[in-house]
């Protein structure tokens, strides 16, 4: 079917234009409309996991594509999702009054595409048919910015460079635009404050919103959070729009696709569907192979083809058996295949008790995961600011994904704990955690929790993670929620759960005397010996969330 590319312009109610690509295609029309709203030139129309527009136009669909407020050729000052709720309604309003338009109008796009869907829905959007929110913010700060109080220092920072980067090319500073794909290419992380990059902290307060996340940690003030996070605009409103929500087990907005999931499930009128997707991906490329492992043909993206049966049946009125389909459809890691669920998986956890001979530093076979909880025991690691134990793998690092990080849980910095191989296959499904009795030297200290699984050849592969930064109100046992997941642990194959106080550069290093982010200085950051114990009165345990418990000793 032939398309046709217009460029068009609106202007919303203070008086600022925005600008767009409408994609239409061949007909009489009227079509419904799909619409994406993005910060990185609509030319791109996140064409890095989305089929083109062209290909959405061609489906019988008005495809609209703009460029946000202050990007691209659009006016306007560019303030990070502030101005999403209002500019969204508007513009949702606008695409429903073309003349080719039906008067229904979808949204699609992923990341700051996905949120501006959300905040067009807080902003009034009554035209605002369905959505599809891919991989987005809910909370924004907890979600996005920060990891269990910990700021996600290397993702941070790598976005910040590339939207001020853009923000450079529009002012037309070639020579703070070098400056900073300089700093993109190679991260700038030794800084007398590590999380203010010497040679770029000013161009990216001149051009970004760097320093407005790192000013505002959990903790403090809320105003800003609360202006910009779906969570707290949409509030406790009553959703009636159907939602097509799609995440990533590996994708560093994880919590945020799962928070929005939740929260519109418990607001959602009978007939705003809600609908879960969550496959074996990071944040991009949505592809069979991430990390070091190869997910087979089912983890192909089937999104575009998925979204295209969603905006039938919402946009179009064509049945497409949606009432048949189980609401949840979830990617098992382990039997690379997808699972189906009637809704979130949230069972029961089973708790696996960590034990140890004391020596769970050292070798990795004197800590374990066992049913039964165990007498007491000690292991204490040393954490040295000269060589933090690296991120590897999972949602904070690059490259993530499943990673073997067999040599880092050989660090003597890194404490293992593994199960016996699984007499049986093992389902989990559902969210994990770890209740965990440990202290330090210093006033405050962090704990990087990762699940692994161990296969035969001797791989450790991330299953999933979890970061908690602890400051003296912490209450003990800590608690320290892990993503969720769904994996088959395949029978003969071990579970491993690793623990070290620092997973650097995905999230800074906590210098130990509980200096927040904004100001921690390398020269301060202390050796910090942390104490971990297990069994006895103080007994650590992993909550699993098996669906079928058929492994026999631990």
């Amino acid at each position: 079917m032939p398309v046709t590319v217009t460029t068009t312009s609106m202007a919303t109610s203070d008086g600022v234009r925005l600008d767009a690509d409408i994609y239409r295609p061949e007909g009489d029309g009227p079509f419904p409309a799909l619409l994406m709203r993005q910060p990185y030139g609509r030319k791109i129309a996140s064409t890095v996991v989305y089929a083109h527009p062209s290909w959405y136009a061609e489906q019988g669909y008005l495809v609209v594509i703009q460029d946000v407020r202050g990007a691209g050729t659009s006016e306007g000052d560019f303030d990070l999702l502030a101005n999403e709720a209002k500019d969204g309604a508007e513009t949702v309003a606008w695409v429903a009054g073309l003349p080719d338009c039906s008067g229904k109008v979808g949204m699609y796009g992923f990341s700051y595409q996905g949120t501006t869907q959300l905040l067009a829905l807080a902003g009034g959007a009554p035209a605002l048919a369905a959505i599809a929110p891919a991989m987005v913010g809910w909370s924004v700060r907890d979600d996005w910015a920060y990891e269990g109080g910990a700021f996600r220092l290397g993702q941070n920072l790598a976005w910040a460079l590339q939207m001020a980067v853009l923000q450079a090319r529009r002012a037309g500073d070639a020579e703070g635009e070098a400056v900073l794909m300089t700093a993109a290419q190679s991260l700038p992380l030794t800084s007398a404050v590590p999380a203010l990059p010497d040679g770029v902290i000013d161009l990216l307060d001149r051009y970004g919103h760097y320093r407005d996340w790192l000013s505002n940690p959990p903790g403090g003030a809320e105003d800003y959070w609360q202006g910009i996070a779906p969570k707290d605009l949409l509030g406790d409103a009553e959703i009636t729009v159907p939602a097509l929500h799609i995440g990533g087990w590996f994708d560093g907005m994880l919590e945020g696709t799962l928070g929005a999931y939740a929260a519109f499930c418990s607001q959602a009128t009978s007939t705003a569907r809600q609908q879960l997707l969550i496959g074996p991906w990071g944040h991009l490329p949505w592809d069979r192979r991430v990390g070091a492992v190869d997910f087979g043909p089912d983890a192909g993206s089937p999104i575009d083809q998925v979204q295209i049966a969603w905006f039938d049946h919402w946009l179009k009125g064509e049945d497409q058996g949606l009432d048949d389909e189980a609401p949840v459809q979830l990617f098992d890691l382990g039997a690379k295949t997808w699972q189906a669920f009637g809704g979130l998986p949230d069972p029961e956890p089973e708790l696996l008790y960590l034990a140890s001979s004391g020596l769970a530093q050292v070798d990795p076979g004197a800590g374990s995961l066992v049913m039964e909880a165990p007498g007491p025991s000690v292991d204490r690691i040393v954490h040295d600011p000269w060589r933090p134990v690296p991120s590897h793998g999972g949602h904070l690092a690059v490259p993530g994904g499943p990673q073997d990080r067999a040599a880092i849980d050989g660090r003597f910095d890194v404490l293992t704990y593994s199960t016996q191989p699984l007499a049986d296959d093992l389902f989990l499904a559902g969210p994990v955690a770890l209740e965990l009795w440990a202290e330090s030297d210093t006033a405050s200290f962090d704990v990087s929790a990762t699940l692994s699984e161990v296969n035969r050849d001797g791989r450790v592969l991330t299953l999933t993670q979890g970061h908690l930064r602890v400051t003296p109100d912490t209450p003990l046992p800590l608690t320290i929620p892990m993503r969720g997941l769904c994996a088959t642990i395949k029978g003969g194959r071990r579970l491993r759960l690793s623990l070290s106080a620092a997973a650097f550069p995905g999230v800074t290093v906590n210098p130990g005397d509980g200096s927040a982010d904004l100001t921690a200085r390398r020269i301060d950051q202390s050796v910090i010996t942390l104490t971990v114990h297990a069994g006895g009165e103080r007994h650590s345990a992993l909550m699993l969330p098996v669906v079928d418990w058929d492994a026999e000793g631990g």
